[in-house]
Parts: structure tokens; C-alpha cells; sequence
């Protein structure tokens, strides 16, 4: 029986955004900009960074809401259909 060893593709995904973050501080540290240029900058993706993350946050709450929402019709649903057919088995 042969055994797969090979990397999977979190590990993957991990290795890139290491590479990712790695190749951009270097470039930061090479970058032809003041120190200050370099702030402002770091500062306004960092800003449009969470502002991103709290979209997608609300987002997936919205998501999680509405399939919670679903669920509990579905079973609300599932338990009426459940006692119109004992009622009518008792008829």
C-alpha cells in the first residue's frame, strides 16, 4: 500500500503567504520613499485592511443568520408536516 506524503494544500497556501509577506518587506525596506511616505502608507492599507475583514465579518454573520433562519423553518416546517400525518394516522 503506498502512503501520500506529499504537501497538502494548507501548508501550501501558508508557504505562499509567508513568501508574500517576506518579498514585502523587503520591498518596503528597499523602497524608494521617507520613512514617513512608508507609515502613511502602511497605515492607510492597514485601515482598508479592516475595514475588508469587518465587511466580510458582517457579512458572514448575515450569512450565518440567514441559514439559521432556514434551519428553523425547515424543522418548524418538518414537526407540522410530522403532526398533520399522526393526526391523520389517529383519524
Amino acid at each position: 500500500m503506498t502512503r501520500d506524503e506529499g504537501a497538502g494544500a494548507g501548508s501550501i497556501l501558508l508557504a505562499f503567504l509567508l513568501g508574500a509577506v517576506s518579498g514585502a518587506a523587503v520591498a518596503l525596506l528597499y523602497a524608494p520613499q521617507t520613512g514617513r511616505e512608508t507609515r502613511d502608507y502602511l497605515g492607510d492599507k492597514a485601515d482598508e485592511a479592516r475595514r475588508r475583514a469587518a465587511d466580510a465579518a458582517a457579512k458572514g454573520r448575515e450569512a450565518l443568520n440567514q441559514g439559521r433562519e432556514t434551519l428553523n423553518t425547515a424543522i418548524e416546517r418538518g414537526r407540522e408536516a410530522y403532526q398533520q400525518a399522526r393526526a391523520r394516522d389517529k383519524a
